[in-house]
């Protein structure tokens, strides 16, 4: 079989994601986060972790490591995959993101033309202006009663409130977060 066989031409009246990665990079008990620049059309002002959109060349794994050099710096080490979220925002086009967490070795970073980079300790995270999620899917990563990887479907309902629903594949159904 070629490239051809692969079936990615078929494309009328599918439903197609951009690939996305977002890295929570540790060091010790703080999470390296960013702080979106004013200037951004996605989260301004808002606090995330490390990550962008996938070259066509590049698995996830190496466009998480390959964002976080480009964002801090950093070199990162035990990057694990932790799960995936599927984003339907109402758009014609969805979101795939690929979860990761990592550790690095130094705290030391350059900074970033996406915004403001800032070490900060995971139980002060909820006092930041955080990208809506965020919370949730750092619970979730750190949580090591639960096993990753997670899967996950995010949409707004009709207030614009999101919606973020975890699989829960031994009970064949969804849980709302």
């Amino acid at each position: 079989m070629g490239a051809k066989d692969q079936g990615a031409d078929a494309t009328a009246g599918r439903w197609l994601t951009i690939p996305r990665t977002l890295c929570f990079v540790t060091h010790g008990d703080d999470v390296l986060l960013l702080k979106r620049a004013a200037h951004k059309r996605v989260y301004p002002g808002r606090y995330n972790g490390l990550g962008g959109h996938l070259e066509r060349d590049e698995d996830p794994l190496t466009g998480a490591i390959r964002e976080v050099r480009e964002e801090t710096g950093l070199a990162v080490t035990q990057a694990q995959f932790c799960g995936v979220i599927h984003v339907d925002a109402g758009e014609q086009t969805g979101i795939l993101v690929f979860v990761f967490r990592a550790e690095a070795a130094s705290r030391q970073f350059t900074d970033s033309d996406e915004g403001t980079l800032e070490w900060v300790p995971r139980a002060r995270v909820d006092s930041l202006p955080v990208v809506e999620d965020l919370l949730i899917v750092l619970a979730r990563i750190f949580d090591d009663s639960r096993p990753l990887p997670f899967f996950a479907h995010s949409s707004y309902d009709s207030n614009d409130e999101l919606l973020l629903r975890f699989a829960q594949p031994d009970e064949g159904h969804s849980i709302i977060e």
